[in-house]
């Protein structure tokens, strides 16, 4: 029965190590891309991989049988991020066409459009769904943040910024971060127009940010920018735990890093293509070439030993246990 407690306990028995980490190597590869990988995202609850790409698609694949279930194309307006939501077919995401700046929550199974959102007026640079309420916030260009209901087409507020923003709920939904120039700053959720009750500094670095994640417990924060950072804090606190470096990326790319489930490790991409794995706790584990030189677009799955990349090919990356004298951690 999904969800049951058997499935519960199978979940948290899956412990990564660093010796399972550095056996990782792509396990399915889907090439079939005209374009590039802009952005791809796991669903929460089901085994559903959904990708958005250069060549105007939006694809949703089963990992656990690493078959692609559909293609659908957005030649009118393009795609360039694309979230699920709670319902493992539907899917919110944002244009490529350089003329409509609306966000539309799109059925993947009938082809529909269930709402446009419309309020920016410059591209869509970040994303982020609570986890828990049907609410999103998104972040643009325009240098506004703007949050959202998914059951109504205006937003229901609006934060400006002083450059290109980053943004996230935590796992909880309580909270959500705003990055840029240099600083987190952190957003009670239910009193969001009073301000944030905390502001964290990010050691000096005042390039753009990219991304801000949440770690599954809530206890850490990534944030990685232009430059070449990825830097680690504790949530809660503020202090800069670690700060991992990799090749700096050009204004048009984005650097995505991730954490594993557990919260134990972090994964990356770099300017140079290639994918980085730290250890949050020993540091540097694993780093694999690529042939591609821009950054790979990067994602752990949330409930199994394995993540993805994307670049103009779609890689699954799981263990591979030949390499490992025994399946250590795997109980």
């Amino acid at each position: 029965m999904p969800g049951g407690p058997s499935e519960r306990e199978e979940r948290v028995s899956m412990e990564l190590t660093e010796e399972i980490v550095k056996s990782m190597e792509p396990g399915a590869a889907f090439r079939d891309y005209n374009g590039r990988i802009s952005s791809m995202d796991f669903h929460r609850g089901s085994n559903y991989l959904v990708t958005a790409s250069d060549d105007e698609s939006i694809r949703l694949y089963d990992v656990a049988n690493a078959t692609c279930l559909k293609t659908i194309n957005s030649k009118k307006y393009g795609v360039d991020l694309v979230c699920f939501t709670s319902h493992p077919t539907t899917v919110l995401y944002s244009s490529k066409n350089g003329w409509d700046e609306s966000l539309r929550l799109l059925s993947l199974n009938d082809n529909k459009y269930l709402r446009y959102f419309k309020g920016h007026h410059d591209r869509v640079v970040t994303l982020s769904l609570c986890p828990r309420r049907e609410c999103f916030i998104s972040g643009s260009l325009d240098r506004t943040v703007l949050l959202w209901d998914q059951r109504a087409d205006k937003s229901q507020g609006l934060l400006r910024v002083q450059g290109r923003p980053a943004v996230s709920y935590d796992d909880q939904g309580l909270v959500f971060a705003i990055a840029f120039g240099g600083y987190i700053r952190m957003f009670d959720a239910r009193m969001y127009e009073k301000g944030p009750f905390d502001i964290f500094s990010v050691g000096g670095d005042d390039s753009e940010a990219n991304v801000v994640k949440f770690s599954n417990d809530g206890r850490l924060m990534l944030l990685t920018t232009t430059d070449g950072h990825i830097h680690i804090l504790d949530s809660f606190r503020g202090t800069a735990m670690s700060t991992y470096n990799v090749k700096p990326v050009s204004a048009s790319s984005t650097l995505e890093a991730s954490f594993s489930p557990d919260g134990a490790f972090v994964i990356s991409g770099s300017g140079d293509g290639t994918v980085h794995v730290w250890s949050v706790r020993s540091g540097k584990v694993a780093c694999w070439p690529s042939t591609a030189f821009e950054p790979p677009v990067i994602k752990w799955a949330p409930s199994c030993l394995m993540f993805a990349t994307g670049s103009t090919e779609l890689l699954f990356w799981v263990p591979d246990l030949s390499k490992l004298g025994s399946f250590v951690g795997m109980k």
